[in-house]
């Protein structure tokens, strides 16, 4: 099996002519597209490159973070793309924790860059190349451009390392997940067999591509398909709307926050959006209502919820269109494909349906480990096995609920609360625009339960009606005691940064 940028050009010679990007009014076939990898490729290790290196990618979503990415992988460096919004000093943090060789960046976080450059202190010490025009800094894509067109001769092979992905940070700084090319392979091809990709699909990519959501299980899959790829800058539901009328989306990836709104955009009973067949969601439970509202407004699109971790390649648990329809505040019902998951108690026992352990999985996309943090990796992966770290239920059906990160499950009056539980039963309130669940430290029940609570536009809410909402859904000690609200700290994939709302909460 080849490397992920042998399977570029393998797609580029079998499809020439489709359009491989679209972003901006700019679009590139796969022969543009492979072209300019190479010669990116090349002008890198002009520019000192060399196989295993690590190469800094600092992007939103854009045509230039695809070319880069692949232009890196080309040239046998191993990628690592953060955060766009990061700070100056996490920036230094990426750098100097990779040893990275160059640092390549969207001319849109310039500023950035620029703040990193002028930081007293910093560790790292790298040429900064902008992917365009960024005032002060030299346009590497402009150089490549005289460079040859073939690609570079580079000894790769599918066990070289190819990514390095930072985690959330949800519970502290960020830990690298090393992965090499065969993982990454495999991570598109089980995402291809669980979520139905197709030869030649029409991708819309708005969740941040530097994350390895929509990094592994939709763009480099559909690289491997010779899918398009449209490309948005950013999120706004409305030009969401017009971009699956206009270019005839087939597949859609975002969190549930992003479908809620694109379900309240005053166009979406007026746009055709028959071309939709597949909404993929992830990072966070979909509240029935809403899976309700999107089967009605998307008769044609089929949802499909997908639950893992970046350090699984990410690989995880999935629900079937049928499977969210039935219980959607589940979180999967089947491992995905090729992948291997059981929920277990604490001596590493298969849980006992009904009761809460671990979620804990192997398979071929699982990460080589945490970069230069053997005691980490060691500490996670056991006999083979990732111990994700989330607390999970399975009923007897088969059904798989996340019920709370191990280090975030509320202690009160010594019975266990699982926040997510929690949440889910308040997040269909009318007046609930988003919600989040965490624990205050009490004297005398050592932790009480708290909702912190978005009210939606022009709604307020209670904490007496939000009790009396879920008495019926959850036993009464689980009921919220008491009600702040601010908003809600989320990171780019979506997920509740709990560790920063519990230290907001508790002043």
């Amino acid at each position: 099996m080849p490397d992920l940028a042998g399977i570029l050009a393998r797609t580029a010679r079998s499809c020439p002519d489709r359009i491989a990007l679209s972003y901006c009014g700019v679009s590139h076939t796969y022969a543009e597209f492979d072209r300019r990898v190479s010669q990116l490729a090349n002008e890198l290790i002009g520019r000192g490159l060399r196989k295993g290196d690590r190469l800094l990618l600092v992007s939103g979503n854009s045509d230039v973070f695809v070319i880069a990415l692949y232009a890196g992988l080309r040239a046998g460096a191993i990628v690592v793309p953060v955060n766009p919004r990061s700070a100056p000093r996490e920036i230094d943090y990426f750098l100097s924790d990779t040893e990275a060789k160059i640092l390549v960046f969207g001319p849109e976080v310039v500023s950035t860059i620029s703040g990193w450059m002028s930081m007293e202190g910093r560790a790292a010490d790298v040429p900064a190349l902008a992917l365009g025009v960024a005032p002060g800094y030299e346009n590497v894509l402009a150089c490549a451009a005289d460079q040859p067109s073939e690609p570079p001769v580079v000894d790769l092979a599918e066990d070289d390392d190819a990514l390095i992905i930072y985690t959330s940070g949800t519970t502290g700084r960020p830990k690298g997940a090393l992965f090499d090319h065969h993982r990454i392979i495999w991570v598109g091809i089980n995402s291809s067999v669980g979520f139905g990709l197709r030869v030649g699909e029409r991708l819309l990519h708005v969740a941040p591509l530097y994350h390895s959501a929509d990094l592994n299980l939709v763009l480099i899959p559909g690289m491997m398909l010779g899918a398009t790829h449209v490309i948005l800058p950013s999120f706004d539901p409305e030009t969401v709307l017009e971009t699956i009328e206009q270019e005839r989306i087939g597949f859609f990836f975002g969190v549930p926050t992003m479908y809620a709104f694109l379900m309240r955009a005053p166009s979406l009973a007026t746009r055709d959006l028959s071309s939709l067949r597949i909404c993929m969601y992830g990072a966070a439970p979909m509240p029935a209502g809403l899976a309700q509202q999107i089967v009605k407004a998307l008769p044609n699109a089929w949802i499909v919820q997908a639950c893992g971790q970046t350090e699984g390649g990410p690989g995880g648990i999935l629900l079937t269109h049928d499977e969210v329809l039935q219980r959607p505040s589940a979180s999967g019902r089947f491992a995905i494909a090729n992948t291997e998951v059981r929920i277990v108690d604490a001596d590493g026992n298969d849980a006992v349906p009904g009761t809460v352990g671990e979620m804990i999985m192997r398979g071929e996309t699982m990460m080589k480990g945490y970069w230069r943090k053997p005691e980490a990796t060691a500490a996670t992966i056991i006999d083979g096995w990732v111990h994700t770290g989330d607390l999970a239920q399975v009923d007897a059906e088969g059904f798989i609920t996340i019920v709370d990160r191990l280090k975030d499950m509320i202690i009160t009056g010594g019975r266990n609360v699982y926040s997510a539980e929690v949440e889910s039963a308040l997040a269909d309130h009318p007046a609930v625009g988003d919600v989040a669940v965490v624990g205050r430290l009490h004297d005398e029940y050592g932790e009480t339960v708290v909702a912190v609570v978005t009210p939606r536009e022009n709604q307020t809410v209670t904490l007496e009606e939000l009790r009396e909402y879920a008495r019926e859904r959850i036993a009464d000690y689980k009921l919220p005691r008491e009600l702040v609200i601010p908003a809600i700290p989320r990171n780019p994939s979506g997920k509740i940064l709990k560790h920063q709302l519990r230290d907001q909460v508790r002043g």
